[in-house]
């Protein structure tokens, strides 16, 4: 294969490779002076009080779930078409997700049936923004309001999006907002995520559970000296570095850019793509500004039995595409663990049509017309005529 464009990818510059370097040769290599000014950053960019760092966004998730109180016996409302880590962090803690069926446009979770799925054991609704496309957060922010529930927000795919000209990440439908710095992300630590929110006895707790549960400030007993620390809980050591960090402050500097040429190279796809009559592309709802995360397309009759075909043929013209998601619930793992019966028609039908097309910031034009082009190509191959 002479050519192969990935569904995404990181862009590295020579800038942020400086600012990685400076921390190699600085004392702080671990968690030092750069985790707190990354922090800092965050919480300006998206407009919070609060934010705090992790290694990965499926701690950050875990820790979000913690610092809500989520425990044994509980339940946790979110969608099942997102990465299998927004349920997992809630079994960590012994908790049960309770799913909610997708709205057929967005991919986002159907808020008409929240409220039917709220038991006594409820505590947590976690929308996620699929793709990039903001959840309708008032809708949800309202629901928890009538039924004492905290809103964690799986902003992962959507940093750079808005709701109602709200940055996500501003928690003001929510109580926190967690976010994911994978190298497929808007912006990269390599790996890394973040939990941001206004609520300073959250921030207290997620501060400490990233750090075994100790605590160096508030203590039970009489400290012994100026050494003295407390373990409160049963926390994990979820840090993030200052290597990282370094790279996460020069990323977070060039996030609007990365953004802007997202929804530039997804309106090239939404202008060549019209008037194709076998696929739906990724809508934009008047509340929301999309940031973009995945381009995905939705195939229509006659193509949805053909889709293992038509992605081999994406992937054999270079195209590196993928599906974004398999219904969590429909994973071996939940299978086992009592999600055998559970059905939800949109998100499998949505399972069925989608396949995310390569969008990344530093595509050049020229790899944007080849996606095109492939595409058009491979529609053609399977007898579709394109309009």
């Amino acid at each position: 294969m002479e050519r192969f464009i990935p569904y995404g990818r990181q862009w590295i510059d020579e800038d942020d490779i400086t600012a990685v370097v400076e921390v190699l040769r600085s004392d702080f290599i671990t968690q030092g002076p750069k985790v707190k000014e990354f922090e800092d950053a965050l919480a300006r960019y998206c407009g919070s009080r609060y934010a705090v760092v992790f290694n990965s966004g499926t701690s950050a998730l875990h820790a979000a779930y913690f610092a809500a109180g989520l425990g044994k016996g509980d339940e946790f409302i979110t969608s099942p078409i997102t990465f299998v880590a927004t349920a997992n962090a809630g079994l960590y803690l012994g908790a049960r997700p309770i799913f909610v069926d997708v709205e057929e446009d967005t991919g986002n979770i159907d808020i008409s049936k929240i409220e039917e799925a709220i038991t006594e054991k409820t505590r947590l609704i976690v929308p996620v923004h699929y793709a990039g496309h903001p959840a309708d957060m008032e809708g949800v922010h309202n629901i928890a309001r009538k039924h004492n529930l905290i809103v964690i927000e799986d902003a992962c795919h959507a940093l750079g999006a808005r709701y109602k000209d709200r940055r996500i990440g501003d928690c003001y439908y929510s109580d926190m907002a967690v976010f994911s710095f994978h190298p497929v992300k808007h912006i990269t630590t390599g790996e890394g995520g973040a939990v941001l929110t206004n609520s300073e006895s959250f921030y207290e707790r997620l501060l400490m559970f990233r750090t075994h549960g100790i605590t160096k400030q508030k203590f039970v007993n009489r400290p012994h000296g100026e050494w003295y620390y407390e373990m409160h809980f049963l926390g994990y050591n979820y840090r993030m570095n200052d290597i990282q960090a370094a790279l996460g402050i020069s990323q977070l500097c060039k996030a609007d850019r990365f953004v802007r040429r997202r929804r530039q190279i997804a309106k090239s796809y939404n202008m060549a793509f019209q008037g194709v009559g076998y696929f739906d592309v990724p809508v934009e709802k008047g509340y929301a500004f999309h940031a973009y995360h995945l381009y995905t397309l939705k195939l229509k009759q006659p193509l949805i039995p053909k889709k293992k075909d038509i992605f081999a043929a994406f992937r054999k013209c270079g195209l590196g595409v993928q599906v974004h998601y398999i219904p969590v619930y429909l994973q071996p793992y939940y299978q086992c663990a009592g999600f055998k019966d559970v059905r939800y028609k949109r998100a499998e039908e949505f399972y069925k049509k989608v396949i995310s097309l390569p969008l990344y910031p530093q595509m050049t034009e020229d790899e944007v017309q080849f996606v095109i082009s492939q595409t058009m190509e491979v529609m053609r191959k399977y007898g579709v005529e394109i309009r």
